[in-house]
């Protein structure tokens, strides 16, 4: 037992003289000079980078703009946020830089366990102080690897369903959003639970509407359309006809789709079919037989469900009844039928 407490005593007296020599290197004038001086270089070599990106940012942008092609946009806001989330990652990289040529150039001839000791001392103190700065950049790095959105996607943010926006400023460690009404929201990449993205950042709304005279129900939407509000906030895009079929004796059934941005889906919704009704009402001859009725008409998500739906109608094809199957090696040949 004394053999073993002389060794535990041992132990602490080296490990207290490292510290106290890790206390005397770093904590007098000379090296905390160096120190700051580092940091500020390193701080302001990456705001020059930072000012340089962000030009490039701006530039890629407004060719994203330009461009009528979608996958050409898509491509450039991809590239839009790489740089945007390397800008974070430079400036960290230039401050580690910054501390290790400190540490360096104020002990060069420190020796291994003075730099072991000085690890785990920055390591402890870090682990406490920064916890939940290392817990954003861990949760922001699985988000980005994944993709979950991108600068210019409009999204959801769950568990605070009431704030959403378009995503101007994402880091791995936070998230800036701009909401439809002005506001800036900055959230933690580590309180995010779950994202909403909205395709193109748009609400695609159909309209099905059931007419005696097809000629007539395309004029009532053609009317509505010139008593909407057009714009990025509102409607983006008015209703337009997609088809006008026939489906009935004097029946005809016209599907109209329209844009609008998030939350403002009530302008087809509710807008739009009232103002549909109430022209068709002050008309001479009415030609409204049913509706308008409004819907979700997201392409991707028809799709989608299309296939879904088509596959659960399958059903399994019935064996042939009278086919021999291959011979075994383990199990008689017998016939499909015994």
């Amino acid at each position: 037992m004394s053999v073993l407490a002389e060794s535990a005593d041992k132990t602490v007296q080296q490990t207290t003289n490292v510290f106290q020599r890790i206390v005397h290197g770093v904590f007098n004038a000379h090296s905390l000079t160096v120190f700051v001086v580092s940091i500020v270089v390193a701080l302001l070599a990456g705001r020059f980078i930072a000012y340089l990106l962000r030009r490039i940012v701006v530039l890629i942008s407004r060719q994203a703009d330009k461009s009528p092609d979608l996958g050409t946009v898509n491509r450039l806001r991809r590239y839009e946020t790489y740089i945007v989330i390397s800008i974070a990652m430079i400036r960290t990289l230039l401050v580690i830089f910054a501390i290790y040529f400190w540490w360096q150039y104020v002990h060069p001839q420190a020796q291994p366990t003075a730099i072991v000791g000085a690890s785990a001392l920055i390591a402890i103190l870090l682990s406490g102080a920064l916890a939940p700065v290392l817990r954003d950049l861990a949760f922001g790095s699985f988000m980005m690897a994944e993709q979950w959105y991108g600068v210019g996607d409009y999204i959801k943010i769950e568990p605070f369903l009431d704030i959403e926006g378009v995503v101007e400023r994402v880091t791995l460690r936070s998230t800036r959003l701009r909401t439809l009404n002005g506001e800036i929201v900055w959230l933690s990449n580590q309180n995010i639970a779950g994202i909403h993205v909205t395709p193109k950042g748009i609400r695609t709304i159909g309209l099905e509407l059931f007419v005696d005279n097809p000629e007539a129900g395309e004029r009532l939407i053609a009317k509505a359309n010139r008593r909407l509000p057009i714009g990025p906030l509102l409607v983006v895009t008015p209703l337009t006809v997609v088809s006008n079929e026939k489906v009935g004796d004097n029946l005809w059934h016209i599907s109209a789709i329209g844009e609008t941005a998030p939350v403002r889906e009530w302008l087809i919704e509710k807008s739009a079919v009232e103002i549909i009704k109430w022209m068709d009402s002050q008309s001479k001859k009415p030609t409204i037989a049913h509706g308008p009725l409004a819907r979700y008409a997201d392409p991707a998500a028809e799709r989608s469900f299309r296939r879904t739906v088509e596959n659960a109608r399958k059903r399994p094809t019935p064996k042939r009844r009278g086919i021999k199957r291959k011979p075994s090696q383990d199990k008689p040949i017998r016939s499909s039928s015994s």
